[in-house]
Formats: C-alpha cells, sequence, structure tokens
C-alpha cells in the first residue's frame, strides 16, 4: 500500500484511521500527456462557460437557476428526493402542490451557497468560511442534531447504512489528528502554486479524506470546488458544478477518491476530475447558448402576438422564476390581475407556458422550454454517496 497520500494510524480502539498527507502530492504530480491534454481542454470549456455568461442578457438569473439546479442534485445524492420543481414552488408558496419534507434541505443548499459567495470577498476560503457555509447547510433540517458549524470531535466512518467502524469503507482521520489534517489543507487552499482547476481537484478530494463534519461533508465538498474557482478568478460567476457528472459516475468516483488513498493515485483522480470539468463546463455552455436563442425566440413571439407592455417583464420574471403563480407575477410586476391573465393565457396557447396543477383557481404556470433545459437527468436512480 503506497503512503504518497497518507498513512492508516491504527486507534486504541483497534480500527485504522487514515491521516493524509499535507498537499500538494509528494512527489509531485506526474504530468503526462492525457492529462495534459485535459487541463487544456478543461481551460478552454471553462474560460468559454465564463465568456457566455458574460454575454446572456440576463447573466445573474442564469447562475440563480445553476445554483438551484445544483441545490437539488448535490442534495439528492445525499438521499433527498426533491426536484427543481419542488424547490421553485417552496419559493413562490404555490398552493395547492404538495411538497417533501426534504425540500427544507435543499433550500439550505442555496442558502449556503449563497453564504459562501457573500463572505468570500471579505473573508479568504477559510475554515471560517466553511463553517460558516456548513452551519447555513445543517440548520433546521435534518442532521442539525450534529453540531451545524463545528468541526467533529468524535469518529466518523464512510461504509453501508448501519456498517460499524470495524466494517467501514473508509475511516478518517481521528478527531486528534483532526485539527492538523484541516490546518494544512487551509494552508494548501491558500497556495497559489498550482493550476486552479488542479487546485480546486486536489482541495475537493482532500476535504472529503478529511470529512471535518459529522454530517453534510460531500455538499460541503462539492460547494468547495465552485468557491475555490470564483476566488481564484477562473469563474467570474459560480455556474460550475460537478454534482450532475459525479452522480452519474458515482462508482468511478468512489474509486478514484479510495486509489489515492491506497495507492497514491493522484493522476487517476485529477484524470477522472478535469474530464468531469469539460462535460460540465461544455454543458452549461450549451444550455447558455440555447437560452439567449430561446429569449430571442420568445420576445418576438410577445412582440407579435401583443402580449402588450407587461410583456417582456413577465418573461424576464420568468427567466429567474419559471414557476410562478398569476397573483406572484401582480405582485412582482404592478400590472392588474385581468392583464397578467390574459398573457399567461396567450403564452399558454402558445406552448410558451404550461399550467401544472389543472385547477380552475390558483393556478401554477410552468416555464417549461426553459426549465426543462435544468431538470434533463437530475433524477436519476442513485443511492446516496457519503
Amino acid at each position: 500500500m503506497s503512503t504518497r497520500a497518507g498513512r492508516y494510524v491504527t486507534q486504541l480502539a483497534g480500527y485504522r484511521a487514515f491521516v493524509p498527507k499535507p498537499l500538494p502530492p509528494d512527489p509531485p504530480v506526474r504530468w503526462d500527456a492525457e492529462l495534459v491534454r485535459l487541463l487544456s481542454e478543461a481551460d478552454l470549456a471553462v474560460g468559454r462557460l465564463d465568456g457566455l455568461a458574460r454575454s446572456l442578457p440576463n447573466p445573474d438569473l442564469f447562475v440563480a437557476m445553476y445554483v438551484r439546479r445544483e441545490a437539488v442534485l448535490s442534495s439528492q445524492i445525499e438521499g433527498t428526493q426533491s426536484s427543481l420543481d419542488d424547490l421553485l414552488a417552496f419559493e413562490i408558496d404555490a398552493p395547492g402542490m404538495v411538497q417533501p419534507v426534504d425540500v427544507a434541505e435543499t433550500i439550505n443548499y442555496v442558502k449556503a451557497m449563497n453564504t459562501g459567495l457573500r463572505l468570500l470577498p471579505d473573508l479568504p476560503l477559510s475554515g471560517r468560511l466553511i463553517r460558516a457555509i456548513h452551519q447555513e447547510l445543517l440548520t433546521g433540517v435534518r442532521g442539525q442534531e450534529r453540531h451545524p458549524g463545528q468541526f467533529r470531535t468524535t469518529q466518523n466512518w464512510i461504509g453501508p447504512t448501519g456498517c460499524t467502524i470495524e466494517k467501514a469503507t473508509f475511516v478518517p482521520p481521528s478527531p486528534d489528528d483532526l485539527a492538523e489534517a484541516f490546518g494544512e489543507l487551509e494552508a494548501f487552499l491558500h497556495d497559489r502554486a498550482l493550476p486552479p482547476l488542479v487546485h480546486a481537484g486536489l482541495a475537493h478530494s482532500q476535504f472529503e479524506t478529511i470529512h471535518p463534519f459529522l454530517d453534510g461533508n460531500g455538499r460541503v465538498g462539492r460547494l468547495l470546488i465552485t468557491l475555490l474557482l470564483v476566488e481564484r478568478g477562473v469563474l467570474t460567476r459560480p455556474l460550475l458544478y460537478l454534482s450532475l457528472f459525479l452522480k452519474q459516475n458515482r462508482s468511478e468516483y468512489y474509486d478514484r477518491l479510495g486509489a489515492i488513498r491506497t495507492e497514491g493515485d493522484w493522476e487517476g483522480w485529477l484524470r477522472f476530475f478535469l474530464t468531469g470539468v469539460v462535460a460540465t463546463a461544455n454543458d452549461a455552455a450549451q444550455v447558455a447558448a440555447v437560452i439567449t436563442d430561446l429569449r430571442g425566440e420568445h420576445l418576438r413571439t410577445a412582440a407579435t402576438e401583443g402580449f402588450g407592455r407587461y410583456g417582456i417583464p413577465l418573461l424576464d420574471l420568468l427567466a429567474g422564476q419559471p414557476l410562478i403563480t398569476a397573483a406572484y407575477a401582480v405582485e412582482r410586476l404592478g400590472a392588474s390581475p385581468t392583464t397578467i391573465g390574459a398573457i399567461l393565457d396567450k403564452a399558454t396557447g402558445l406552448g410558451m407556458v404550461e399550467e401544472v396543477t389543472g385547477q380552475k383557481r390558483n393556478r401554477v404556470y410552468r416555464y417549461s422550454p426553459l426549465l426543462d433545459l435544468f431538470t434533463s437527468n437530475q433524477n436519476l436512480p442513485e443511492e446516496a454517496m457519503p
């Protein structure tokens, strides 16, 4: 067994816990032709995405949808059942729509990401910021009894539900070794010597190896990737989220993290991580391009079909909140219920929106051409990841 990434230390209770070596890897990462090519492709893909996002008419609305999508996917990885539609319905307090009890966990993920982004300009990516994210993530939901915002003081482990520590798949550092391991990770977060995408990939894997919290490590570790890339200036907006890729490639994700610990295979992990970056950035860039075309098409439709002075404001509202009620639109736009109702009726008849309740009162309208771009593949049947 390689000790390149760290070593297993036998504890007094007889089990072995893994104590990682400080980053960057030693010996350094071996840059073969494939790894160099992947890093180049990933840099280009992320740069293209960032440029496309800048060109969108309402880039902040695009970002808000991606943050929500990531919240749904990352929470689903942890075993929640809430969908993006559930999250949007919760946001507008949609009448008559039954919402899963775990939608609050997804809402907390959005809050956690926004907390990180709000703090980042004034607070470096650090233990303090990460604890603040974790506190937002777990407060008031499942796991709130597991010390939100505090590093663990007891041993945790990863394995099938109900397994004992002796049969665990992986045992992170003991509480006695946790502070030093996380302090070394924190120092690495401030290091600017490595390319940003490599930096993010190594930091994520090390965070998951340390597993500093009793719960929520997976979600915080995935947020860490995006926040680090924003801090490094690679992304002007938080648009790169790997949860869908990790969900689709769950087994390999586990295997690559495990191979770091047992074989010191940082190169295999980085190949996997950068492949995910390329796929994710290209997908997001494609969605951005489709949204640009969709907006142009629907603006022309609004003009030719006589949507009136509130047509464009309503389309802008739907771009940021693609699930609405007429009352929600009336409140936000200041138009009369009759005017909004007439526009929504026209939009429904043209297939731009669809009414999803089938009711005559308290109707909910879904901007499906946009929302479907963010919901494809979000409900893959996966078990919870650690």
